[in-house]
């Protein structure tokens, strides 16, 4: 399939999206979450964790990130497959968390991938499902303000 100007735009898009998304979990701007998920959005986070909904994507982002400190999530090895008005992507995450308060000293590193599913809108492309997987876990869960997950 010959790559064109507008399959390289939607990919551009996407990857944007994914960053927008980093971006609202790491400054907590939950009201920017329709932006970029789709009101029907589903997601699976891990066993016990699947999702729906945009809502259902605020309340499990809010119950890992809502008591721990700073976080980052760094996304590469991105690739994006488009087919009309839907596309997935796949891309590495590296995220990291920081205690909050007495647990400042803790941290919680997750590495893993992203595979999600994308449609094409009318305000432009929007989630519709993501899955993360984790390959590791590295340190305490502790950072997120638990004592378990």
């Amino acid at each position: 399939m010959a790559v064109t100007i507008e399959t390289l735009l939607d990919e551009r898009e996407i990857h944007r999206q994914l960053c927008r998304l980093a971006a609202i979990m790491d400054s907590r701007d939950w009201e920017a979450l329709g932006e970029v998920v789709a009101d029907d959005a589903a997601g699976d986070f891990g066993e016990g964790y699947d999702v729906s909904g945009c809502a259902g994507f605020e309340a499990i982002f809010r119950q890992f990130l809502g008591k721990c400190g700073p976080t980052q999530h760094l996304l590469g090895n991105l690739v994006v497959e488009i087919e009309g008005d839907a596309a997935t992507s796949r891309c590495y995450v590296r995220d990291m968390h920081q205690g909050l308060g007495e647990r400042a000293g803790l941290f919680l590193s997750t590495p893993g991938e992203y595979r999600d599913r994308w449609i094409r809108t009318s305000s432009g492309w929007r989630l519709v499902y993501r899955q993360k997987i984790n390959l590791m876990m590295i340190g305490s869960v502790g950072a997120l303000g638990v004592d378990e997950v």
